[in-house]
Order: structure tokens, then C-alpha cells, then sequence
């Protein structure tokens, strides 16, 4: 109903047209939400595993701390598949996708090495899943000529990160 009437007044008052090529304004994605979530899941990780060594993982306390840990961990994973189809999605273009045509083959890594992230609890695939979105990263900031420095991350677990060089 509400598209019948601003069709009409359309009509009547010669209403200007507005389009847009992306869900949010342009210049404002960052792949950094994702690399975070990756962190993340390798901190969860390193709980879990530090737990199972405790004297009381039995107890109700050691499961609690797993339980949380996998949920946030799944949590996390699902963060990073979000994050990263959206900017693959909306902000990349035909331009983006001539100059790095290996986008879309990272992109599914990405996605296939998180859900081994939510699957299990080796540190090696939230390493692996990291390192991948530093890659995405990297070409992320080469799209806006920004250049790009690995630093280690002052977080723990202190993984290296690509950073834009502002």
C-alpha cells in the first residue's frame, strides 16, 4: 500500500531517484572485526586446552569454563563467516575482482577453515583461519591502496595480524 501511494505522488511530483551499490555507506569496511573473532577463537582454544590439563576439569567449574569456551568459539566462527561475506559480497566489485581474482577462492577457505574452527578445537585451524584472514586482509587494504605492516598483536594469543598503515 505504501508503494502505491509513493508511486502516485511519484507520479504527481516528479520525485528524484536515489540508488545505492552497497547495504551500508561506502568506505566504512574493515576487515579487522573478523580478524579479532579469528584471535579470538584461538584464545578460546588455548582455555579449553588449559582446562582439560587442570586437576579439576570435572568439575563443575572445568565444564562450565569448557562449555562457555565452544559456545563462544562457535560464536566467534560464525562472526568471521559474517563479517567476511559481507565485505566479499557487498563491497567487492568488478574492479576488485579483476585486480585480485583470488578473492573468491580465499573467501571459501575462509569460510570452510571456520566451520573446521567450529567443528573442533585444534589450535592449528584457528591459526590456519588467522592467517587466511591476514591474506584477506592484505587485499582488503591493497583495494584502497592502503599499504600494510604483520605486527604481532598485543592481545593474547598474540598471533601476527595485518594492520593498514595509516
Amino acid at each position: 500500500m505504501v508503494y502505491k501511494i509513493t508511486n502516485v505522488l511519484d507520479t504527481f511530483l516528479d520525485i528524484p531517484s536515489a540508488t545505492a551499490h552497497c547495504d551500508i555507506p561506502c568506505k566504512i569496511y574493515d576487515p579487522s572485526a573478523a580478524q579479532v573473532a579469528a584471535a579470538t577463537i584461538v584464545r578460546l582454544i588455548d582455555i579449553v586446552n588449559e582446562t582439560l590439563k587442570a586437576e579439576d576439569v570435572m568439575s563443575l567449574a572445568g565444564q562450565n569454563t569448557i562449555a562457555r569456551c565452544v559456545m563462544r568459539k562457535e560464536e566467534e566462527a560464525e562472526k568471521v563467516k559474517h563479517e567476511v561475506r559481507i565485505i566479499w559480497g557487498d563491497y567487492f566489485k568488478a574492479p576488485q575482482f579483476e585486480r585480485f581474482p583470488e578473492i573468491h577462492g580465499l573467501t571459501h577457505n575462509i569460510m570452510m577453515k571456520a566451520s573446521v574452527c567450529k567443528q573442533g578445537v585444534a589450535r592449528e585451524d584457528g591459526e590456519a583461519l588467522a592467517e587466511l584472514l591476514n591474506q584477506f586482509a592484505e587485499i582488503f587494504w591493497a583495494t584502497k591502496d592502503v599499504k600494510t605492516a604483520r605486527h604481532n598483536s598485543p592481545n593474547l594469543p598474540n598471533l601476527p595480524t595485518v594492520y593498514p598503515s595509516l
